[in-house]
Parts: structure tokens; sequence; C-alpha cells
């Protein structure tokens, strides 16, 4: 391994111990929370059930670097899920993002809350360990988007849910539909507004606490000059501390030019 190698990895294992310090510093704060299997990107069918609630607290870190502009982005995400019903939950999604950006001129930097994000989930089938659900979205322009932390507008959309769970397995499949308006006409110029999602993800209880997770993914490009869809892969493991509070972290490889050349995921859950 040469100089160059070794400081990168360095980094990234740097990188890596802050995003989970992020983390829990965030719990001890008392901050509020995504739910689902995090680390995947993929929504499962899962509900809390009527009258219990899951606060999950998130961070990530992405790097890419491509034609020669580095960038950098943290993300620490905090949502709170309440089962209305037994099939239904309410969802809040609170974000706040870090980003850089790195030329040979220049460095930008921002950082901020993001869109806040409200979705409800219905479980409207389940049979024999195969279950559907939808999740309708609607984001609230909360996030400044003259530093391109929103969209300056609401946007919504809507994600179908299918999973099928056979001890040791689960599997889990997602195609979703948003719909991004834009306040700025820059943004409006350079962004599609119909942007659909595809992903597949799979779970694997390898012992009673831990379950090995791993997705892959794509969506459509927002970049109106570009017909490269971005497209991911990634690994990840989830540990149950009890039965009512989780963790896990992960890594995500970009598969093709628009998606980040790498991230790192970290998160815990913990429902009451």
């Amino acid at each position: 391994m040469n100089r160059i190698q070794k400081g990168f990895f360095m980094m990234m294992n740097k990188r890596f111990s802050c995003l989970v310090v992020t983390v829990a510093l965030t719990v001890m704060l008392g901050a509020v929370p995504a739910f689902g299997g995090h680390p995947l990107i993929t929504d499962d069918t899962g509900t809390q059930g009527k009258g219990k609630t899951q606060i999950e607290l998130t961070g990530q870190y992405d790097h890419d670097d491509e034609k020669g502009v580095k960038s950098e982005n943290w993300e620490a995400k905090a949502a709170l899920s309440y089962g209305l019903f037994d099939s239904l939950d309410l969802v809040l999604e609170t974000p706040y993002s870090w980003t850089s950006t790195k030329d040979s001129e220049r460095t930008i930097r921002n950082n901020g809350p993001a869109d806040l994000s409200f979705a409800m989930k219905w479980r409207f089938f389940e049979d024999e360990g195969l279950s559907f659900a939808l999740k309708p979205s609607v984001t609230i322009p909360t996030g400044d988007e003259d530093k391109g932390l929103g969209n300056g507008r609401s946007s919504y959309g809507i994600t179908t849910i299918a999973t099928y769970a056979k001890d040791p397995w689960a599997f889990h499949f997602n195609l979703g539909i948003t719909h991004n308006d834009y306040k700025l006409p820059a943004d409006e110029d350079a962004n599609r507004r119909d942007i659909w999602s595809a992903s597949f993800a799979t779970e694997l209880q390898v012992a009673k606490r831990v379950r090995l997770v791993a997705n892959v993914g794509m969506e459509r490009n927002s970049d109106v000059e570009s017909d490269t869809h971005p497209a991911f892969s990634l690994g990840g493991v989830i540990y149950s501390l009890t039965e009512n509070i989780d963790i896990d972290a992960g890594v995500k490889w970009g598969i093709n030019g628009p998606e980040p050349d790498i991230s790192f995921l970290a998160g815990l859950a913990f429902r009451f």
C-alpha cells in the first residue's frame, strides 16, 4: 500500500469515527430523528403498531471526486415514527446538512437544515410472509435554496413497497416517483421535475441479535444534461442491543459517475 492509499484510508477511518461520534452526541442531546431498516435505503412494509413510537438517529458521510471537483457531504437525520393504527404509520423526518465543494480555484462550504419531510406508510396487504405497502410523502421547504440545501418549494411523491420474509431471510423492493418543484429559475432550468427510483434489498439473520443487509438501487438523474442515472450498492450490519434498541453501520458505493464514490452510514433506533 503506497503513501496515497494509506492517507486515503486514514482519512476514511477518521471520517467514519467522527460520524459515529456525531450520531452518539445527537442521541445524548435528545434530537428528534428515519425508521425502517437503516442502513438500507430501501424501505420495508413493517409498521410500529397502534400507539407505538420509533425514534431513529442517523448520520451519513459522502465523498466524491468527479472531473477535478471534490465534494464532501455530511448529513445528520432525525425521524419520528408513530403508529396511528396497526398498519398505518405517520413519519416526520428532519435532516441537517454540511456540504463542501472544492475545485482548482475555490472551495464552497454550506450548512443548515434541509427540507423537512412528512410521510405516511400504509400496509394494505399481508399474507404468509408477503406484504405490500404504500408510502406517500411531502417535503416542506425549510432548507435554504440559495445554499443548495432545499428546493424552495414543496415537493411530493409516493413509493410502492413489497416485502417477503421467511426466516432467516427478508427481501424488500421499492418503486417510487417524486415530483419536485423549484423556487429558483436556475434550479428549474437545471433539474428534471419528475424522478423515478427503484431499489432492492435483502436481510439475513445470522445470529439472534445480528442481521447482515445488502442493497442495490437506481434513480433518474435530476440533471437535465445527463441521461446516466445514479446507481449504488450497499452492505451493512444491524445489531439489536435489546428487543427495542438497534444500532447499525454500512458502506455505500457508487456504481457510476453521478452517484457519490463512497458513503459511510451509521444509526441508532429505539422503540417504545
